[in-house]
């Protein structure tokens, strides 16, 4: 294969090329990477400053609603106010110094009624509802809509509904009776020392940088999307020109009053991109009428961004030029000598011996290089004889290494010899097994010439006749699993495997009642596996006999088959599954190894027979835990039995 291009490069020009790639393709990837985590940085500051400017706005908000509540409890609850319920006029001159007195916009008598609850919240009232403001409060009611840019497409042309922070509080006399309910609140509507005062709480003098700049914070009450209160100027420093009637936009309504989601993000608010933060208002009954929104001016911080970008730039840029000057010099100082020892090599190679590279600059490692060059060609003769000496100890142990394979091609014969010994006792086993047959068939046919009255004067004959020849199969199976351990035995038969577990489940029933456990079946193979059907059933009991002893009291132990493998290699797949604490890993990993247990009065050999069993028929028996539930508990151990079936 030919050398890559970077192969054929001189060592000076690889050098020059590791020097400056890290400085020319690292470096200002680096600077590229730190560029954007600043950009990332900066704006995710700025979108928490907001946050947490809109929690300080909205806990304003909140106070003043508690107080409007408050206020109007305190005048519920005087006796003035009882006493004034008797004189109307009293009672209006009350109200008024009550209003002064509490900085309310309004505050009024009802008549009493018991279904009306105490309450404090944030209210819409429609004009045909708006007859407890004054004349001089409704004049503040209606707000012109503006035509807005981004917001929702709308037929209306005035916002005419009042949003009040409104507060509901029940009279009583002496007596504790219930005479009246006193109401009060304040309008929001074009409330512009309200949102004020909310803006000078967020965003008091000095506390936004870059004042220089242009930074300022705004904030504002909406009532749906329409701005009814808020200090963002519609062209920018003459405050009746307030944009008061404009509305938001349409991706910030769906999100906040449609989904009732608090808005986080860059937004355009009438004329420029803020930095902004809305959170839906309720009403009384849960409803969104309204939003609260602070902001702050996205351009100084842009350009505080753009600043620190090119800064950081610059900065990568300036070191970049003086690391790659430096990194050239530093370069030279390794790629020289190394040339020099280049050079002396090419003269050893053409035959002067004598060559040497001499003393060099360098006292690092280069350095030691070219010193060590010199004595290795010095001792050149020196390492050539105790190469000759490793040739001749290679030499013994290639001869030690043949004498091994001999013995092994001997060992290797003698299988061969044990394999035939095996053929030859398959075909002795196969030869007794017609004698048998025949024995057995002739027995048959006596019991039915002698008839049942004959044949029960010598049952203990024919019963001891059928024994024996049973032992002679039995003899005759154990020399076949001798011969061929894969291809036979016991007597193979094609089981059904629901039945057979069936007839476990009954010869472990007194364990299962015994233990409280709950079986499962889901039976739904419908092959049959040809094998010996005692043996299967031994391994199927001992596999519910240890599921049985891992589960706990109210358990439940799962029994399932069903079809499995493919067309070409048909399987009836058995599970034996329980909910018990599952195999520890330690366990897991030699669990069909012979005296394995995690009991005491075991023998650890159940799991390793049975593993025998179904590995003769050429079947699999595996262990697992299932998965863990969805509560944490674990999902308990799961034994799979895999059979080979007829297609």
């Amino acid at each position: 294969m030919q050398p890559g291009w970077f192969a054929r490069l001189s060592i000076r020009n690889k050098l020059l090329a590791l020097t400056l790639l890290p400085l020319l393709g690292v470096l200002p990837l680096l600077g590229a990477g730190l560029l954007w985590w600043t950009d990332t940085a900066i704006d995710a500051l700025l979108r928490t400053k907001v946050r947490a400017d809109l929690a300080v706005a909205h806990g304003y908000f909140e106070r003043v609603l508690a107080e409007v509540g408050g206020s109007v409890g305190a005048a519920a609850e005087s006796q003035a106010l009882a006493r004034a319920l008797r004189s109307p006029a009293e009672l209006q001159a009350l109200l008024l110094r009550y209003e002064r007195r509490e900085r309310l916009d309004f505050l009024r008598v009802l008549p009493p009624d018991p279904t009306r609850a105490d309450s404090t919240s944030v209210e819409v009232l429609a004009p045909e509802q708006q007859g407890l403001l004054s004349p001089a409060l409704r004049e503040r009611v209606a707000v012109p809509l503006l035509d807005t840019r981004n917001a929702a497409p709308t037929a209306r042309a005035v916002e005419d509904r009042a949003m009040l922070l409104l507060a509901t509080r029940a009279v009583r006399n002496d007596a504790g009776e219930l005479i009246g309910h006193l109401q009060g609140g304040v309008l929001l509507n074009r409330n512009l020392p309200f949102i004020d005062h909310i803006n000078e709480i967020v965003y008091p003098a000095g506390s936004l940088p870059f004042a220089d700049w242009g930074s300022k914070g705004t904030a504002t009450l909406f009532l749906d999307d329409v701005r009814i209160s808020t200090n963002v100027r519609l062209f920018g420093g003459v405050a009746e020109e307030r944009a008061i009637g404009t509305r938001v936009s349409q991706s910030v309504r769906a999100a906040v009053l449609g989904q009732g989601q608090m808005w986080l993000d860059r937004a355009f608010v009438v004329q420029d991109w803020y930095v902004s933060a809305y959170l839906p208002l309720a009403d009384g009954q849960g409803r969104r009428v309204g939003m609260l929104y602070v902001g702050v001016l996205e351009r100084p911080f842009v350009l505080l961004k753009y600043a620190a970008l090119a800064s950081i730039g610059v900065l990568f840029f300036g070191v970049m030029i003086v690391a790659a000057f430096v990194s050239l010099r530093w370069a030279r100082g390794i790629f020289h000598p190394l040339e020099r020892m280049e050079a002396t090599m090419q003269c050893v190679e053409g035959g002067d011996l004598g060559a040497r590279v001499g003393a060099v600059a360098n006292a690092d490692e280069v350095g030691r290089l070219a010193q060590h060059l010199d004595e290795l060609l010095a001792t050149i003769e020196d390492n050539t004889r105790r190469l000759q000496g490793w040739n001749a100890e290679l030499d013994a142990k290639v001869a030690e290494r043949t004498a091994a394979l001999q013995a092994a091609q001997r060992q290797l014969v003698q299988a061969e010899k044990l394999a035939t010994v095996g053929q030859l006792t398959a075909s002795i086993a196969h030869e007794v097994n017609n004698p048998i047959a025949v024995i057995q068939g002739n027995l048959d046919l006596l019991r039915e010439l002698l008839g049942a009255e004959a044949a029960s004067r010598v049952a203990p004959e024919l019963k001891l006749v059928d024994a024996q020849i049973e032992r002679m199969r039995l003899i005759v199976t154990r020399l076949l699993q001798f011969a061929r351990p894969g291809e036979f035995a016991g007597y193979v038969e094609a089981v059904d495997t629901a039945r057979l577990l069936d007839d476990c489940l009954v010869l472990a029933g007194h364990q299962i009642s015994r233990a409280g456990v709950q079986v499962e079946r889901d039976f739904r193979a419908t092959r049959q596996p040809p094998i010996n059907a005692q043996e299967l059933q031994q391994v199927l009991v001992n596999l519910i006999v240890n599921a049985l002893q891992a589960l706990p009291s109210g358990g439940t132990l799962h029994l399932a088959t069903a079809d499995g493998g493919t067309a070409e290699a048909p399987v009836v797949v058995i599970t034996v599954a329980d909910n018990g604490p599952g195999l520890a890993p330690e366990l897991l990993a030699q669990l069909f190894q012979p005296f394995v247990t995690r009991r005491q009065e075991g023998t650890g050999l159940g799991l390793w027979i049975s593993r025998e069993i179904v590995e003769r028929y050429g079947g699999t028996l595996e262990a697992a835990n299932a998965p863990q539930k969805d509560d944490g508990a674990p999902g308990g151990a799961v034994f799979t039995v895999r059979l080979k079936a007829e297609g």
